[in-house]
């Protein structure tokens, strides 16, 4: 049995141990000090008593149409799922580390019309200016978050944020990251943060959203491993002891590097009558009759490659390169003009029509190593909507490139919720269609591997689902089919030769008429104190060698559910996740593109089974987490890109203390 299993097994025999000394406590104290913490309350004079429900955010999509808040959150469900790469509800593939590059396992086609990089590699990273969440605090609000300390991820997050005065709240996000990784050049680091703030007139009239976002995330690359037997391979005595293809460290080491800076500013006015629900109190919603808006949003991105030394076991495609340096900078300005209207019975919002319509301008620079280019978009946007009682929600929305580089990209769509009854559940139907141009990567690369200019089509996909819902029985089931002419990917240029000369070119390629059909059934049960979640999602499709996805994705978590005297709550559990095998893509490091090979080899993905805890004693939430525990007995590891493994079995530690009096 290794030392991580016993550190493992240990810490979990620990936190048992805290748990029940904590309970114990909680029960010898709690009479006497709940008698005394209430005469203390009942002797006091004009206190203020603050709480969460003071402290509440929210987020540009909430307030495109009403002025409303959320409470924040303060329980620690999901709090171990620290990892972006590895969220059950939107699992990855990725090269085996945090932070490395990452792309989604399953089939997931993005709505997004017009200009855009096409590099995608890291970025579930990112902060984004339409992340950002605007608050209202009526003292001061700030929360630290830190995972990893002496483990091989160090994350730390820094929340900050209070009112300036009653209608101002000013905030400041900050996050950093250090990992080490298990193979040699597996590091990550990052640095991020926001800069925000919501103002609000006495009147409730005039919105003022601001804020100034940063990122620079910087990803080692090795190339892969040599060893392709490295789980056979009894004479590994350390993995980070496996030699690498790319060796470089300091000055010479290579990696990706993303820069991503933005400024974003709106501003908003409510003309005509006003609906207040809930006056005066903290989830006060404010409801326009009318509404004019302006957004201003500057964004500069720049990505970067790097590498200084021979490539000795053939990480790049044939080439006698020693010093790589691949950049490309965009830098993008929109401006965006809205004007809403809505029509409704004088304070009944039960019964109310929207009409929302929009301009939106985008200028765009793109510069590469070799030449610079200018683009404008102008599109039109509208939206109708009507809500008839709680029971039925219709919209419609339009979203079309009239003039500009990307002229002709239009989006179309309609979803409709209909509420059968409390107990029979929810009904959500969906249709949309959609002209989209290829990706800049896709049409132009000036990089020193990889070169070319291409014109191809804009891809066509029409969509339509069907979901029905019943939160009473724990169950939700979704439908989709996709449709998909010219479906735009990676691949390998083909070798039938096998030219040593060819391997690891990639080109872009286009499919002709692709069909696809997803189904995603989320069933959870609850026994008393015990839960068990599971999510299982199938997808089929007459092309599944180009999507390169599994037809099987299942995520089941088991889990105890316990809360002692409204001070101590405890979850403690074991989730198991599993995908059939399929033909993974493998990763193009100068380009940092997912691409599809002339191989037909499939990885099987055994289950993988994590143990967690989490914890909450009042403000302050804990997890603790064995993941991949299965490999002390089998497997002994796993791939989800070629040539990349994945993380051997580790050990996780993670906290978040909130504060806001």
């Amino acid at each position: 049995m290794s030392s991580n299993f016993l550190r493992s097994l240990l810490s979990l025999v620990f936190l048992f141990f805290l748990t029940f000394a904590l309970q114990a406590q909680v029960e010898e104290e709690f009479s006497s000090a709940l008698d005394s913490a209430r005469a203390k309350e009942d002797n006091k004079k004009d206190s203020v008593i603050f709480s969460a429900k003071y402290v509440r955010y929210a987020t540009l999509n909430m307030l495109k149409y009403a002025t409303y808040t959320k409470q924040i959150d303060t329980t620690h469900y999901n709090f171990q799922y620290y990892n972006k790469q590895n969220l059950p509800w939107n699992p990855s593939i990725n090269l085996g580390s945090y932070g490395l590059a990452t792309r989604d396992l399953l089939f997931q086609p993005t709505k997004k019309i017009g200009f855009q990089s096409g590099f995608h590699a890291l970025e579930r990273y990112l902060l984004t200016s339409d992340s950002v969440q605007y608050f209202r605090a009526r003292a001061r609000y700030s929360e630290l978050y830190a995972v990893g300390f002496f483990f091989a991820d160090q994350v730390f997050k820094a929340k900050l944020t209070q009112n300036i005065n009653p209608n101002w709240n000013l905030g400041v996000d900050y996050h950093a990251t250090n990992t080490d990784g298990y193979f040699y050049n597996q590091d990550y680091s990052d640095r991020k943060g926001t800069v925000h703030s919501w103002y609000e007139s006495p009147n409730k009239r005039y919105n003022m959203l601001a804020n100034l976002t940063f990122n620079k995330l910087d990803a080692a690359e090795n190339g892969s491993i040599l060893n392709d037997t490295i789980f056979r391979d009894n004479k590994i005595s350390s993995w980070y002891s496996a030699t690498t293809r790319l060796r470089g460290q300091r000055q010479t080491r290579p990696y990706n590097k993303w820069n991503d800076n933005s400024f974003f500013l709106r501003q908003s006015y409510y003309m005509g009558r006003l609906d207040t629900i809930n006056k005066a109190e903290p989830d006060m919603e404010i409801h326009p009759t009318n509404a004019i808006a302006h957004n201003t949003h500057i964004r500069q991105q720049r990505f970067v490659f790097y590498k200084n030394e021979p490539d000795t076991y053939n990480a790049f495609p044939y080439g006698t390169f020693i010093e790589v340096h691949d950049t490309t900078k965009v830098t993008t300005i929109s401006n965006e003009f809205t004007y809403s209207f809505y029509l409704r019975p004088k304070s009944v919002l039960k019964n109310e029509a929207k009409l929302n319509v929009g301009f939106q301008n985008d200028l765009i620079w793109l510069a590469d190593s070799v030449s610079t280019d200018f683009y404008q978009n102008s599109s039109v946007k509208g939206d109708l909507s009507y809500k008839f009682s709680d029971r039925i929600d219709f919209n419609v929305g339009v979203n079309q490139i009239v003039v500009g580089h990307n002229f002709g990209d239009y989006l179309y769509e309609a979803n409709a919720d209909i509420l059968i009854g409390q107990n029979v559940g929810k009904i959500s139907l969906g249709a949309y269609s959609q002209n989209k141009s290829p990706e800049m990567v896709f049409n132009r690369m000036n990089y020193t591997y990889h070169q070319w200019n291409n014109d191809l089509e804009k891809s066509k996909t029409q969509n339509l689902s069907f979901t029905y819902s019943n939160p009473k029985l724990g169950f939700k089931g979704r439908l989709e089919y996709f449709l998909i002419n010219n479906y735009t990917y990676f691949k390998e240029v083909d070798n039938p030769d096998d030219n040593s000369r060819l391997d690891k070119i990639i080109e872009a390629a286009q499919y002709g008429n692709l069909n696809f059909l997803k189904a995603t059934v989320e069933q959870n049960f609850k026994f008393g104190k015990i839960h068990f979640d599971n999510r299982v999602v199938y997808q089929k499709s007459d092309a599944m060698h180009v999507i390169a996805s599994p037809e099987l994705y299942t995520w089941h978590s088991l889990y105890y559910d316990s809360r002692w005297f409204d001070v101590l709550n405890l979850r403690i559990g074991t989730d198991v996740r599993f995908n059939t095998p399929f033909v993974t893509p493998s990763y193009s490091i100068n380009t940092g593109q997912f691409y599809n090979t002339n191989t037909s080899l499939e990885f099987s993905t055994y289950p993988i089974v994590d143990f967690w805890a989490t914890m909450n004693i009042k403000r302050v939430n804990l997890f603790i987490s064995s993941n991949f525990t299965n490999q002390y007995l089998y497997p002994k590891g796993y791939y989800s890109v070629r040539r990349y493994p994945m993380n051997p079995a580790n050990f996780r530690f993670g906290a978040s203390w909130k504060f806001y009096d």
